[in-house]
């Protein structure tokens, strides 16, 4: 079995990183896991209240009712250990929001973290009710809970099924449904409250997660490395340039794994393997965090409109990437559902994430996938991202193309 001890202070980031290469590090004995923890927000879904109100997307409630039924019918959730969610107080959200913008989605009349929130109507809110309200803070809240039960030893690993998005929400900015940036903000609370040295966050969204860029753009502490659709800044915001890698003491702590080429082919498992053999493993390796918070969207896998994506990434591929993170910080990996709105596909992804994090064996990739080699839009977009990176560390480009799978 791995060892797994809790965690206390380690050294601090560095200020760049040295002797990257292009290999990575393979898993060489045997794992078992038997603390999976898994947070589900479904009490806060079921929340009822005297104003009745059903405007929150329901959309974002059927994503996640359809994974837990997935769960439940596969039997992972009886093998894994539910963690009881809680609202988020609000200090909380202001390690990472702003006053203002706390004020005018959460529901707080006042700075009384302390205090049970109760749902009430009369709040002048933005969203207008405050069973809203209540759901966000139980999703940032759930996030925050099971992140540091793993980071505190008592789970090996975990999955926060939670709604909506919010790796879009800034500082004072929100953007959709990302009000508040949950990923965000439990990194925080782990570096405030545990002294947390060094986290990895790790947003495999296919749009790029421009929320969590900013609040951690000059933080040497965190490593943010995100796989998104840039298309050269054509796709969704245009945000997310290979060339914004931190500033200050955050500079070569910012990775963006920008895809362009449009879906001429569309991405695929070959075009992701490669990315985590040449970029984003090395990095992570040579940071050598102490948690990994994955921002876990699965809207870039098979089966969504190009609008969304249109990428191909199989639901394997994703075990096998998060199979792969679990090399990292003694195997403590928080993953956070994002995106995702196939719900075939989301619920496929995420029953092989929750099988990976369980030690089951990674189910094979198609073989067509393990023998492609990336495509040439893949290459170039990794080639310019090892070099703007080759910047700011020791990493060369060379031989992309070549280097497709583990």
């Amino acid at each position: 079995v791995m060892s797994h001890k809790p965690l206390s202070k380690s050294q601090s980031a560095p200020s760049f990183f040295q002797h990257i290469h292009t290999q990575t590090v393979m898993i060489t004995h045997p794992i078992i896991f038997v603390c999976v923890g898994l947070v589900f927000d479904y009490q806060m879904l079921k929340h009822e209240c005297d104003c009745k109100d059903t405007s929150f997307d329901p959309g974002y409630a059927g994503r996640i009712m359809s994974v837990w039924s997935r769960l439940q019918e596969c039997g992972f959730r009886n093998q894994c250990k539910l963690v009881k969610g809680r609202p988020a107080m609000f200090e909380e959200l202001l390690s990472v929001h702003s006053e203002q913008l706390i004020h005018s989605y959460a529901g707080f009349s006042e700075r009384t973290s302390s205090i049970p929130y109760k749902c009430q109507t009369d709040h002048d809110m933005v969203l207008n009710n405050s069973c809203s309200a209540a759901i966000l803070k139980m999703s940032v809240g759930s996030v925050i809970e099971l992140a540091f039960r793993v980071a505190g030893g008592e789970l090996r690993n975990g999955f926060a099924v939670v709604t909506p998005p919010g790796h879009h929400a800034s500082h004072s900015q929100t953007y959709g449904s990302s009000i508040f940036n949950s990923v965000a903000i439990a990194a925080k609370q782990l570096q405030e409250r545990l002294k947390v040295t060094k986290i990895l966050i790790v947003d495999w969204d296919v749009h790029h997660g421009n929320g969590t860029e900013e609040i951690f753009y000059t933080d040497p502490s965190v490593l943010y490395i995100s796989l998104h659709r840039y298309d050269n800044g054509s796709f969704f915001l245009g945000n997310g340039q290979p060339t914004r890698v931190g500033s200050d003491r955050g500079k070569g702590y910012n990775v963006n794994v920008a895809w362009s080429g449009g879906l001429n082919p569309p991405m695929g498992d070959a075009e992701y393997l490669a990315a985590f053999r040449t970029v984003v493993m090395p990095i992570a390796h040579e940071f050598s965090p102490d948690v990994v918070l994955v921002s876990a969207g699965f809207d870039a896998a098979e089966g969504h409109p190009e609008a969304l994506s249109g990428y191909r990434v199989s639901a394997n591929c994703f075990g096998f990437l998060t199979r792969k993170l679990m090399e990292l910080a003694e195997g403590r990996v928080v993953l956070v559902l994002e995106g995702g709105y196939n719900l075939t596909s989301l619920c496929d992804a995420l029953q092989a994430c929750v099988s990976a994090l369980m030690g089951n064996e990674v189910c094979p990739l198609d073989e067509e996938e393990l023998v492609r080699k990336p495509c040439i839009n893949a290459v170039e977009s990794l080639k310019t991202v090892l070099h703007v990176q080759s910047k700011n560390r020791s990493v060369s480009v060379v031989h992309v193309c070549c280097l497709w799978s583990f």
